[in-house]
């Protein structure tokens, strides 16, 4: 179901970027901010992105992908992105679960959303996330970091 992506492989790259560029106009039309970077993610960009990137299978086809990046101990989960097609089925949830179990060691976790991303702040509250700055990155234009410490 989960499984780490080979961001290496062109046609790899092009199944991620197939999902995470419907799943961040979505997000960037709920903001109303169309500067996302990973907007104008490419082919090429993503196979370079330093990042682990894992991704959820659904009917033969990649649904989601979560990427993380480790610094120390502290890992920061880069990108969440479900395709609309699947929205609303758990993937989401199934694809922070398992970035939280995938690398031992780890002492707090990190995550950035847009501000009015309503349903994804609470869904990294579900997980024990807490809010703990917003970040203006564009005029009126809003970030919400959330960590979580790890006992």
């Amino acid at each position: 179901m989960i499984q780490q992506l080979d961001m290496t492989q062109p046609a790899v790259a092009e199944q991620v970027l197939r999902v995470q560029l419907p799943a961040y106009r979505v997000e960037a039309e709920l903001i109303g901010f169309d500067g996302i970077p990973q907007l104008r993610d490419t082919v090429q960009t993503l196979m370079q992105a330093e990042e682990t990137f894992y991704g959820y299978a659904a009917d033969g086809t990649l649904a989601g992908v979560v990427a993380v990046e480790k610094e120390e101990d502290v890992l920061h989960i880069t990108r969440l992105v479900v395709h609309p097609d699947y929205f609303r089925r758990g993937i989401g949830r199934s694809l922070v679960q398992y970035a939280l179990e995938s690398e031992p060691g780890i002492r707090k976790f990190a995550v950035s959303t847009g501000a009015k991303n309503v349903s994804a702040i609470s869904l990294y509250k579900q997980f024990g996330f807490a809010e703990t700055k917003d970040v203006e990155v564009a005029p009126q234009v809003f970030i919400t970091i959330l960590e979580k410490e790890v006992n």
